[in-house]
């Protein structure tokens, strides 16, 4: 099928650029077209003075789509420039499926006469059928409404449909109309921005709300331990990163506790990050720890990840009901860091650290026995917190560093919540502003 060619209103003064030949309504050589106040503000319809409009299509020649049932017989569009002095193409429809052939990208606004029936419609009592049509048809498009003279409150009914104005069919000229279309394409524009804006608001309002979701509820009710966490995610503006935690404790009174990491800061490496430590509850839930637990993790991260580079690291500690002692497994996963008093702050041995999950099929991870003592506080955390640089070289702060710093803080009296956001905010000002990588950090204590 052939593409149909626009028709284009014959205005030949206008359009061979010829202005100064244009109709006397459209100002001449000596009178062009101007705003009507000499100071840049234009009158609106009480008579009060606004703020010129900036076109943003100042460089574009505008194109005006009438749709009228005989625009041929009745030359209702005047000869017409935009504020640049260049002319207003008009390009004419007598249906609305003619319009819709017509009605390409270029086309900044239509002029819809109201009179016009609408498709489909037949003896409806609905006077703003055709309107309606066109805003379904048109919904990026400035559409002006042309009414008859006196029928101020079907123009005004128009405007509450969605058109941008309405004019009078026997009031038009060539200044009137040209201003009209200028306001109408900048009201356009500015609506769409504000719809997008609410629009990415609400989308940005879900997500928080799905985020917030989706990060874990201790399960320890009837445990003696107590629990803190901070989150802090990389990414800009976002509650959920590739790292995720859980402390979950079964019937038999064992406390387990899990800290992961998920290569990589995107949605897909959080969305990922959820998935893993759902599993890992159900399964540790389910009776499973230590090298069976991670196997089959790693099973999950090999089906779910959306390529065979995304691996995940990952530290379980399961405490033993006593509080006493623990069994530890880590998959290329920092070790923990073990405090009680009168002791210095210490990592836990990490000699038989295995691979991360997602790197070696049929890989091992040995679980370690290790003491607790009496009374203590042990910290899981991601890699975020032992990578930030400090101050401006390209030194990191690293295992040894956090360490010192959470032995001094330790010795000043700070514990659980209080402990995590001191650790976190020294780092963040080590590191002189955010940290670019997600940030996860867990305390457990026990306080007999």
């Amino acid at each position: 099928m052939p593409v149909p060619i626009p028709r284009q209103r014959a205005i030949p003064a206008v359009e061979s650029g010829q202005a100064q030949a244009a109709s006397p309504r459209c100002g001449s050589a000596e009178e062009p077209v101007k705003d009507a106040s000499p100071t840049g503000r234009t009158p609106d319809t009480a008579g009060n003075t606004t703020d010129k409009v900036e076109n943003h299509t100042a460089h574009t020649n505008l194109t005006l789509l009438l749709i009228e049932d005989d625009p041929a017989g009745s030359p209702i569009v005047p000869d017409m420039l935009d504020q640049a002095g260049k002319p207003i193409r008009v390009r004419t429809a007598r249906n609305l499926t003619e319009a819709g052939r017509l009605l390409t990208d270029d086309v900044h606004c239509i002029l819809l006469d109201l009179a016009l029936p609408a498709p489909g419609h037949g003896d409806s009592e609905d006077e703003l059928a055709v309107l309606r049509h066109v805003l379904e048809l048109a919904p990026r498009h400035a559409v002006l409404a042309l009414t008859a003279s006196g029928d101020a409150e079907r123009g005004a009914e128009a405007v509450r449909v969605g058109a941008q104005d309405y004019l009078f069919r026997d009031e038009l000229d060539s200044r009137l109309l040209s201003r009209a279309i200028r306001y109408a394409v900048e009201r356009k524009r500015s609506e769409s921005a504000e719809r997008r804006l609410a629009e990415g608001r609400l989308r940005a309002q879900e997500n928080r709300r799905l985020e917030r979701g989706l990060l874990p509820t201790p399960l320890l009710e009837g445990s003696p331990l107590r629990f803190a966490a901070r989150y802090r995610p990389g990414r800009s503006r976002a509650l959920l990163g590739g790292d995720f935690y859980d402390v979950v404790r079964t019937p038999d009174g064992t406390v387990h506790a899990m800290i992961g990491d998920v290569c990589g800061h995107g949605p897909d490496e959080a969305a990922l990050g959820v998935e893993l430590r759902i599993a890992w509850r159900a399964l540790t839930l389910a009776g499973l720890c230590g090298d069976q637990l991670l196997g089959t993790l790693q099973q999950v991260l090999e089906h779910e990840r959306a390529d065979d580079e995304i691996f995940a690291t990952l530290c379980t500690v399961d405490i033993a009901p006593d509080g006493r002692r623990a069994g530890l497994c880590l998959a290329g996963h920092p070790s923990p860091l073990l405090a009680s008093p009168g002791k210095p702050a210490r990592l836990l041995p990490y000699d038989n650290n295995g691979p991360a999950l997602g790197l070696l099929p049929g890989a091992r991870w040995p679980r370690m026995q290790v003491e607790l003592g009496a009374e203590w506080s042990l910290m899981l955390y991601t890699d975020g917190l032992i990578e930030g640089h400090i101050g401006q070289g390209r030194e990191r702060l690293g295992q040894d560093g956090m360490t010192e710093m959470v032995r001094r803080q330790f010795a000043e009296g700070l514990r659980g919540e209080q402990l995590l956001r001191a650790a976190v905010n020294e780092v963040r000002d080590l590191n002189g502003g955010e940290l670019t990588d997600d940030v996860a950090v867990l305390l457990l204590d026990r306080v007999p």
